[in-house]
């Protein structure tokens, strides 16, 4: 919250739209790319730490956040693309990406799709595995008919524009954050605040479809990069076992797991988070293939910790 961040921000224009950059540090660039219903905040405990030694770019994805919504319909493979030519426009080469729920399904996109951009990837919590066999369909047909989406897009309006009363009341907080964190109690409310701006924004429901619509699972294995997957063992939108998937499926992959953690393991234990991604930057590639089991399974490294949930602001 020290950080002036509007000196770190401007607007890029990628086919044709303006898309919101938050960039700030100098050295290797590291891409953090945020969740469904995110935006480039989600990240507010980990770029300012990072930049410390690297260059830190933070997006909001075309229909969220700052972002104008894209000329094309929304879809993952279009979001790869966006990222691609972001970086083209960025003079990035390749990047480390990590991405935290629909931005770990679009980061593994990209690395499948444009894996020159990609040197290493990170997966906090990534959707992608389940979504598809949700039967989430005839759910997306019934919001049509009922409108849903138009009342949610009302009501995540007004808790945008009230996000700070909404973050400050404890009641309110454990609302909003319940299913996302699993103690929203401990997330410090001017970072609940600043994650409620995002919402309402039109590129929710129609990137859930394209979540819907993406095949993912069958081409996991032409991930070429080494690829750290991290995990909160409590996390409810997306389930552990989808961990396993991606350990097993990527080949270059290893496994974390944060005990007594919900679905934005960044948030809850910023320190420990931004801890394990310098470590995964520093290992020396292939080197998970050694830490493997017999069978493919990894160990759950960080498993054993059983403290309980910091702040997260530290």
């Amino acid at each position: 919250m020290d950080v002036d961040w509007r000196a770190h921000q401007r607007f890029v224009q990628i086919a044709g739209r303006r898309m919101n950059v938050v960039e700030l540090g100098s050295g290797p660039p590291l891409l953090f790319v945020h969740g469904l219903g995110g935006c480039w905040q989600n990240w507010l405990e980990n770029l300012p730490e990072m930049a410390r030694d690297h260059r830190v770019i933070a997006v909001d994805l075309p229909g969220f956040g700052a972002s104008e919504m894209p000329a094309e319909p929304i879809s993952v493979s279009g979001y790869a693309r966006t990222l691609d030519l972001l970086c083209g426009a960025l003079a990035i080469d390749a990047a480390a990406v990590i991405g935290n729920s629909m931005g770990g399904f679009v980061g593994a996109e990209l690395a499948i799709t444009h894996p020159q951009r990609v040197e290493r990837l990170v997966l906090a919590s990534a959707a992608g595995l389940q979504i598809g066999e949700l039967h989430l369909k005839n759910v997306l047909a019934a919001l049509a008919l009922t409108r849903v989406d138009r009342v949610a897009g009302v009501y995540g309006g007004w808790v945008a524009a009230h996000a700070e009363t909404v973050a400050r009341r404890m009641r309110l907080r454990r609302l909003m954050f319940a299913g996302i964190a699993r103690h929203p109690e401990v997330v410090p409310w001017p970072l609940v605040a600043e994650q409620a701006q995002a919402f309402g924004r039109p590129g929710f429901l129609p990137a859930l479809r394209a979540m819907v619509r993406h095949p993912l699972r069958e081409r996991l294995a032409e991930i070429a990069c080494p690829t750290l997957v991290v995990w909160g063992e409590n996390d409810r939108l997306v389930p552990l076992r989808d961990a396993d998937s991606f350990q097993r499926l990527i080949p270059d992959a290893r496994k974390i797991v944060y005990p007594d953690t919900g679905h934005v393991p960044m948030l809850e234990h910023p320190a420990r988070f931004n801890a394990d991604l310098r470590a995964f930057l520093a290992e020396v590639p292939g080197a998970a293939a050694g830490r493997r089991r017999p069978g493919g399974r990894g160990r759950r490294a960080g498993g054993s910790s059983t403290a309980a949930p910091a702040p997260a602001g530290g």
